[in-house]
C-alpha cells in the first residue's frame, strides 16, 4: 500500500494531529511576546509552564472513561477542547493566569493525544502496517506552518489572541471531519490487571526525552535567537518552523524506515542525531547555524516518540489499548512541561547555550532504555 493509501487510512486522526500542530506552532512562535507580558525570568516562566503537568496527570484518568463515552466523536470533541483552551495563553497578563492557562492547555493537548495516538494504534493493528510517524509527521508539518504564520501576525503585531481565535474557528470546522470508528474495549475502559510494565515504562521513559528535548526546543529556540543570537521576532519565528519542518520530514522518512530496519537501530541513530542538532543549536553564532542545529535536532528527534509509540501499543491487547496508551502519553507527554522549564532553570544561572548542550546529553538516555526494549 502506498502514501495514498496511508493518508486513507489514517485521514480522521491525522486531521487531529494537524489540529494540534496548528495550536503549539502558534504557541511556540509567541512565546518571547506571552513570557514579555506575564514580566518573569527564564527560571519562573519555566516554573510556570511546567505546572501544566498536573493537567497530563488528570488526562491519564479521564482519557479512557471520556473515550468509552464520546466514542466516534472522542478526536473531534478533544480537539475542540484543545481549540478552546489555546485561547487562554494569549489572554495571559500575570504569572498566576498563565499558570492556569497552560493547566487547561495541558489537559486538553493530554485528552487529545491520548485519543489520536490510541486511534492510529488501532489502525495500524486492523492494517497491520506502520502509520505512527506518518500521523506525527501531519503534526510536525502542521506546527511548522503554526509557527510561519504567527511569525507573520507578531511581524505585523497583530495580538496572540487573534490568532488563536482565527485557529479555534478552523478546528470548528475541521472537527466535523474527525468522526473515527473505534476498536471494541472493555466497558469501563479499565485496563485488565497485570498490565506489561516492562513495556509501558521503558517505552513512556522514550517517549518524554524526545517530547522533552522537542517541548524545550519549541519553547526557547525564537527566543535564542532573538536574545542569544540577536535576530529580529520574524528571525525567531523561524526557529520553532524550522524545527517543524524537519520533524515532518524525519517522519515521513520514518514512516519508510520503520518498515525497512529495527526499531531499536532506528531509536539509537535517531537519539545520536538528535544531540548532535543540540549541540550545533548550542555553540551557534548566527541564526542560520542555530537553524541548522534545530533542523539536525527535529530529523533526529522527530522519529523517537512515534517509534516508541507503535512499539507499545503493537505488544497490547486492543481492549486495553487506550488505557496503555493513556499511561505512555502521560510518561511522554510529560515531557513537554518537563523540559521548558529545566532549560529555564540552566538559562537563569548559565545560558540558553548550555540549556541546549543539555538536551542534548538527556537525549542519549535513551540509548540504555532500548535495553529492555530489543526483543520486541
Amino acid at each position: 500500500m502506498g502514501r495514498s493509501s496511508t493518508l486513507y487510512i489514517s485521514r480522521k486522526p491525522a486531521t487531529a494531529f494537524v489540529v494540534m500542530g496548528l495550536c503549539w506552532g502558534a504557541f511556540a512562535a509567541y512565546v518571547p511576546q506571552i513570557k514579555a507580558s506575564v514580566g518573569v525570568g527564564d527560571a519562573l516562566f519555566g516554573a510556570v509552564l511546567s505546572m501544566a503537568s498536573l493537567g497530563l496527570i488528570a488526562a491519564m484518568w479521564v482519557a479512557p472513561p471520556l473515550d468509552v463515552r464520546l466514542g466516534r466523536r472522542g478526536i473531534a470533541v478533544a480537539s475542540v477542547i484543545l481549540g478552546t483552551a489555546f485561547l487562554l495563553p494569549g489572554l495571559s497578563y500575570n504569572p498566576v493566569f498563565l499558570g492556569v492557562a497552560m493547566l487547561a492547555v495541558a489537559l486538553a493537548s493530554g485528552l487529545a493525544d491520548i485519543l489520536m495516538n490510541a486511534r492510529v494504534s488501532e489502525l495500524e493493528a486492523r492494517h497491520k502496517r506502520s502509520l505512527m510517524n506518518f500521523n506525527h509527521a501531519m503534526f510536525s508539518f502542521a506546527y511548522a506552518g503554526g509557527a510561519v504564520f504567527s511569525g507573520i501576525g507578531r511581524a505585523f503585531e497583530t495580538p496572540p489572541i487573534a490568532i488563536f481565535g482565527l485557529l479555534w474557528v478552523v478546528i470548528l470546522g475541521l472537527s466535523l471531519a474527525m468522526q473515527t470508528p473505534r476498536s471494541p474495549r472493555r466497558k469501563e475502559g479499565e485496563a485488565r490487571p497485570g498490565l506489561p510494565l516492562g513495556i509501558i515504562i521503558p517505552g513512556g521513559l522514550i517517549v518524554l526525552l524526545a517530547f522533552m528535548v522537542e517541548g524545550a526546543t519549541d519553547t526557547w529556540s525564537a527566543l535564542h535567537i532573538e536574545r542569544t543570537l540577536a535576530g529580529a521576532p520574524t528571525e525567531g519565528a523561524l526557529g520553532p518552523a524550522m524545527l517543524g519542518l524537519t520533524m515532518g520530514i524525519g517522519r515521513y522518512a520514518g514512516q519508510v524506515l520503520s518498515n525497512r530496519m529495527r526499531d531499536s537501530v532506528l531509536l539509537s541513530g535517531a537519539a545520536l542525531l538528535t544531540a548532535l542538532g543540540a549541540g550545533i543549536a548550542a555553540l551557534a553564532s548566527e541564526p542560520w547555524v542555530a537553524y541548522l542545529g534545530f533542523g539536525t535536532l527535529g530529523l533526529g528527534v522527530s522519529v523517537i516518540a512515534p517509534t516508541a509509540l507503535a512499539l507499545t501499543g503493537r505488544r497490547i491487547p486492543r481492549q486495553d489499548r487506550t488505557v496503555a496508551i493513556a499511561r505512555v502519553s502521560v510518561i511522554g507527554f510529560s515531557g513537554f512541561f518537563v523540559g521548558p522549564p529545566i532549560m529555564g532553570l540552566v538559562s537563569e544561572f548559565s545560558s540558553l547555550r548550555y540549556s541546549f548542550a543539555a538536551m542534548g546529553v538527556l537525549i542519549l538516555l535513551v540509548l540504555p532504555l532500548l535495553i529492555p526494549l530489543r526483543r520486541i
